[in-house]
């Protein structure tokens, strides 16, 4: 009988009887073979045993150089993390493992009230006492019996649609109507499909708000084919407007669609309990939904980790500088691409801009290189954390390099978080906004380079809550400086820094009462001119509890 094999090898498998020197017979009758002396038995086992530590020995060292060698590769490619799709997954974390270790290892900005840098570069404004108040008067009364039902299709970007929203609700209000949950803008630059539901926690907007209006997510089925007054609201319009001329409409119709939601309410002037109604719906009521808020306060835990931190709203975007015309420091080509873009755009009325001039009366953006310039000029160090607000800047690295040279540690949304957890906000520009607009909500320090929506937005809310430094820069004056910097009539160091300190001395965020209009101004201009309510709700908002003077 020939012996077993194993199968594919062909070598003789050991009986175990074999080891002790006795054999089992086919027949199962023990037989004796030649003994084996003791010490060769030992020799041979302590053989086997020293070869197999040294393979086992051989093996876990190559292994580790392997993972250190990986390790170091891997530092190497996440230290860089120049795109979006370069990032690597990482679950949620305080120190994200992609940053470089030395960003994580950087000593933290000393934010102590006893150091001099708080005292001149994050200590917040004083706030004389002011505190929210946004309940209503004792003459307030409970909504009444709506006289028919208010569809909105609101327009612009997420801070203009937000502030059209909480107008619209004040509207509501006056006019006696039943709000239904607005329709978000799908058509605008964004292209941003996103619904209500998808952007804010509806259901909290319709229960914070029903002592005022009835919200309706809806209209009623009966009414989808009823004759409907689709009318664009005038602008900055009183309540003399919408209580007249408005509400007359129900005479005729019962349902009314506002065709734009931007800047449809005036600013001043207007009765207590409608101005205290607007901070409940900005405020308190129109939160962003669940998920957005949960993925914004992580993102502002990962900033806070390294420090206090600044964010920049830099407003360096293709459709900014598209719509103002501003080329400065842009290549031919890429002033060339904006114009037709411009040219292409129907609802932009202005077609033909002059860039020096805008740039010289201070309309423009400031460029990525002035927001460098300036932030040094206020005396904020090199190794201070910025998160970058903002979408996709214009010519994207090119312009980012001289920024980057001075304050290294320039973050966002994309870098302190990782591709699966941005996944379900990443094709929506105003989640991506949002996203924003919470990190800058709650930073130490918010500076913008050109006062959009955002940064009114984020101004207002800011001074809403009290918190700490808004920095708006006086660009006019800036520009000035910055051209004398391009000629050598000027350098950066102590002089610089003396005259930027001075200017902006009132411009941190400072509370005070919102400005009314550019004396000599008439019209709509006189309207345009007036400091918007959502940049500064003061005095409407904020009650003083202390006699502290305003500055």
């Amino acid at each position: 009988m020939s012996t077993p094999r194993v199968r594919g090898v062909g070598r003789k498998i050991i009986n175990f009887g074999e080891i002790s020197g006795i054999a089992y017979s086919p027949k199962g009758l023990m037989q004796k073979r030649r003994k084996v002396p003791l010490g060769i038995l030992l020799r041979r086992f302590l053989g086997a045993t020293i070869f197999s530590i040294v393979v086992t020995t051989i093996f876990f060292v190559h292994v580790h150089v392997s993972t250190s060698t990986t390790h170091r590769h891997d530092h190497k490619f996440n230290h860089k993390i120049p795109t979006f799709r370069d990032l690597q997954s990482w679950t949620r974390e305080l120190a994200p493992p992609h940053l470089s270790k030395a960003l994580l290892s950087a000593p933290k900005l000393n934010d102590s009230r006893g150091d001099p840098d708080y005292e001149t570069l994050w200590k917040p404004p004083p706030n004389h006492g002011f505190q929210p108040c946004t309940k209503p008067t004792p003459d307030y009364k409970s909504s009444a019996n709506s006289r028919g039902y208010l569809l909105v299709h609101t327009n612009g970007g997420l801070n203009q649609m937000r502030a059209g929203i909480c107008d619209m609700v004040a509207i509501a209000r006056i006019i006696n109507a039943t709000l239904v949950i607005p329709e978000l803008d799908k058509k605008s630059f964004w292209q941003d499909n996103s619904n209500f539901s998808d952007i804010f926690d509806d259901k909290r907007f319709i229960s914070s708000l029903a002592d005022d209006i009835k919200i309706i997510k809806e209209l009623p089925k009966d009414l989808a084919n009823a004759n409907r007054m689709v009318k664009q609201f005038k602008s900055w319009s009183g309540l003399d407007y919408y209580e007249n001329e408005i509400a007359a409409l129900w005479d005729n119709f019962k349902v009314i669609q506002a065709s734009k939601t931007d800047s449809r309410l005036a600013n001043n002037y207007l009765p207590p309990d409608i101005q205290k109604l607007r901070c409940r719906a900005c405020y308190e009521a129109l939160r962003f939904s669940p998920r957005i808020e949960q993925m914004g306060k992580i993102l502002v835990e990962r900033m806070r980790s390294f420090g206090p931190y600044i964010a920049l709203h830099l407003r360096y975007e293709k459709d900014m500088l598209a719509f103002s015309g501003c080329t400065h420091d842009l290549s031919t080509t890429e002033a060339e691409e904006l114009r037709i873009i411009r040219e292409n755009t129907s609802y932009w009325k202005r077609k033909h801009i002059d860039p020096k001039e805008e740039r010289s009366k201070g309309l423009c953006p400031l460029t990525p290189k002035e927001v460098g310039i300036f932030l040094s000029a206020l005396g904020y160090p090199t190794k201070t954390p910025i998160y970058i607000a903002a979408g996709e800047i214009y010519g994207g690295e090119s312009h980012m390099t001289e920024l980057r040279s001075r304050y290294p540690f320039l973050m966002s949304k994309e870098k302190l978080a990782s591709i699966e957890e941005l996944e379900p906000f990443a094709n929506h520009a105003s989640q991506m906004a949002a996203l924003d607009y919470i990190v800058s909500v709650e930073s130490d320090v918010f500076v913008h380079s050109y006062p959009g929506n955002m940064a009114r937005a984020v101004e207002g809310h800011r001074r809403f809550l009290g918190r700490g430094r808004t920095i708006s820069p006086d660009r006019k004056a800036l520009v000035r400086l910055f051209n004398k910097l391009s000629i050598g009539s000027m350098t950066e160091g102590k002089k610089l820094s003396y005259i930027v300190n001075d200017l902006h001395k009132g411009r941190v965020g400072l509370l005070r009462k919102r400005k009314g209009p550019i004396p000599g101004t008439k019209g709509v201009d006189r309207f345009r001119s007036e400091e918007t309510f959502y940049a500064n709700p003061l005095p409407d908002c904020l009650c003083q509890t202390e006699s502290t003077p305003l500055v």
